[in-house]
């Protein structure tokens, strides 16, 4: 497998934060979260899958998660200070920001939206999230990374 540089990547270098990278070979068939955090031997609750929802009122924003867990849209709308969210359409996903389902990474998105995390992520030393890439998942201090992305911790999950 060849060394993925990502632009998630390229921003963290820029920015001084230190991240480890864990590469996967790829199925199509299967880009859950639970299969990748299989796949490279990291636990459930310390493996984050990257959601993208709209707000009636907020419009689009973003939500990273453990990969067990569900996002509880009413906890989010609640949070967000909206009547209602929804989940974003796959085929939307590129354009709005620049990544596609399995590989979307809160760093380094086309736009700065307005970004949460569950409040779990900083019981752990590092999470991973992705790479911004199918087959590459970068590992890190969530404390750094809520800094960076100006996320706001919450919470936001159904188990």
């Amino acid at each position: 497998m060849k060394k993925i540089k990502t632009n998630a990547m390229r921003l963290l270098d820029q920015a001084g934060i230190n991240y480890k990278t864990v590469e996967y070979e790829v199925d199509e068939n299967n880009v859950a979260g639970e299969h990748v955090a299989d796949i490279v031997g990291i636990p459930y609750e310390r493996c984050f899958k990257t959601l993208v929802a709209k707000g009636e009122k907020n419009g689009i924003m973003v939500f990273c998660i453990p990969v067990n867990a569900e996002l509880d849209l009413k906890k989010a709308a609640n949070i967000v200070k909206d009547k209602k969210i929804e989940m974003v359409h796959v085929k939307d996903l590129l354009n709005l920001t620049g990544y596609i389902r399995g590989g979307c990474s809160p760093i380094g998105m086309k736009k700065k939206y307005p970004t949460f995390i569950d409040e779990t992520a900083i019981l752990f030393d590092e999470i991973s999230v992705s790479a911004g890439t199918r087959g590459c998942q970068l590992i890190l201090n969530p404390e750094e990374l809520i800094e960076y992305i100006e996320a706001t911790e919450c919470d936001i999950t159904v188990i």
